[in-house]
């Protein structure tokens, strides 16, 4: 079944006023960074997809923690700058575990071509896959979490008989 939109799922880690990028040479655009997301894959939930992909991108394990934001790409909205898939991605605030260290992994995602930690204050200066560099900065002076609702964690109602 094809549906209208993509959902990608990604951390957010900072430790010591630095942030955890993934770097790519893009064909087009040279180099720009990401933080570790991508999309969920079936019968996976949000919480699973940013830990998986936190793993397959960046070689780490992680924490997840609340939403920080939800960001939409809107295909004839932006000139399909990023091609044609309207795609919704849910950030987490994510805390590295089991002394991971992030490394770029053996097998890389296309144009991948490392992991870095940056400073919070050079957010400005390099060119993110999407331009949410101020977003990041904002984020991390002001945080204001949003609540992720999980029909599972919920309190079940068990209907009468």
């Amino acid at each position: 079944m094809q549906f209208h939109i993509r959902v990608r799922a990604g951390a957010i880690i900072i430790e010591d006023n630095k942030i955890l990028l993934t770097e790519y040479n893009d064909p087009v655009r040279g180099i720009v960074y990401d933080l570790p997301a991508g999309g969920t894959e079936p019968n996976e939930s949000i919480m699973e997809a940013v830990i998986r992909e936190a793993k397959e991108e960046a070689c780490i394990d992680v924490e997840v923690g609340p939403l920080a934001f939800v960001y939409e790409y809107t295909p004839h909205l932006n000139f399909e700058k990023f091609g044609n898939t309207h795609t919704l991605v849910m950030m987490f605030e994510c805390k590295l575990k089991n002394h991971s260290i992030p490394r770029l992994p053996e097998k890389p995602d296309p144009n991948q071509i490392g992991v870095k930690w940056l400073p919070l204050s050079e957010l400005q200066t390099v060119e993110l896959y999407a331009n949410i560099g101020s977003s990041l900065q904002d984020y991390t002076l002001n945080k204001r979490n949003i609540d992720l609702i999980e029909e599972h964690k919920l309190n079940q109602i068990i209907p009468m008989k």
